[in-house]
C-alpha cells in the first residue's frame, strides 16, 4: 500500500490543506474579535459573524483532522496499550483501525449523498444565501482524507503484528 502512496507527499499535502485550515481559524478568530468589540463599544455587531464563523469551523475541523491523524494526535487509552506486548498492541490497533475505517467510511459516503441533496435542493446559508453544498463538499473532503490516513496506519498495524 505505501508503494502506492508516497508518505512524504501525502504528508506535505496534508500539511499544506492545514495551512488553510489554520488561515481558517485566524479568520474566525479576527472576525469574533471583530464582533465582540463593535457589539459592546459600538452598539452594531456585524450581522454574519456568526454564520461565517460556522462556516470556517467546517473548513478548520475538516481540513485539520487528517494531519492530527498523521501525528496521531487523537485521543489514545495509552494506560491500557502500553502494558501489552507489542504484537498485542498492534492486534489492538489493526482492530480499533478497522473500525474507525468502517465508521468513516459510512460517514464519507454519507457526507456525499448529503452534498448532493444540498446542491440539488440550491440550500444556501441563512443571511448571505451562500450556497452550502461545497462546505458539505470540504466535510467529505476532510473526512475521505483522515479515513486514507487511518487506512495507512491499518497496513501498518498489519506488518506489526507479523513482526519478529
Amino acid at each position: 500500500m505505501s508503494t502506492l502512496i508516497n508518505r512524504k507527499t501525502f504528508r506535505a499535502a496534508i500539511t499544506h490543506l492545514n495551512k488553510i485550515s489554520q488561515l481558517a481559524l485566524a479568520l474566525m478568530m479576527f472576525l469574533t474579535a471583530a464582533d465582540v468589540i463593535l457589539r459592546y463599544l459600538f452598539n452594531s455587531p456585524i450581522i454574519f459573524a456568526q454564520e461565517v464563523t460556522e462556516l470556517l469551523l467546517v473548513i478548520v475541523v475538516s481540513l485539520g483532522i487528517s494531519l492530527c491523524g498523521i501525528d496521531k494526535g487523537h485521543v489514545g487509552v495509552d494506560i491500557l496499550a502500553n502494558n501489552m506486548p507489542k504484537r498485542l498492541q498492534a492486534i489492538f490497533d489493526c482492530f480499533t483501525n478497522l473500525i474507525t475505517i468502517v465508521f468513516f467510511s459510512i460517514i464519507v459516503w454519507r457526507t456525499f449523498v448529503q452534498m448532493e441533496y444540498v446542491a440539488g435542493n440550491r440550500i444556501t446559508s441563512l443571511v448571505l444565501f451562500i450556497p452550502l453544498y461545497p462546505f458539505v463538499g470540504i466535510v467529505a473532503f476532510g473526512f475521505s482524507l483522515f479515513t486514507l490516513v487511518i487506512i495507512l496506519d491499518f497496513f501498518d498495524s498489519i506488518t506489526g503484528v507479523f513482526k519478529k
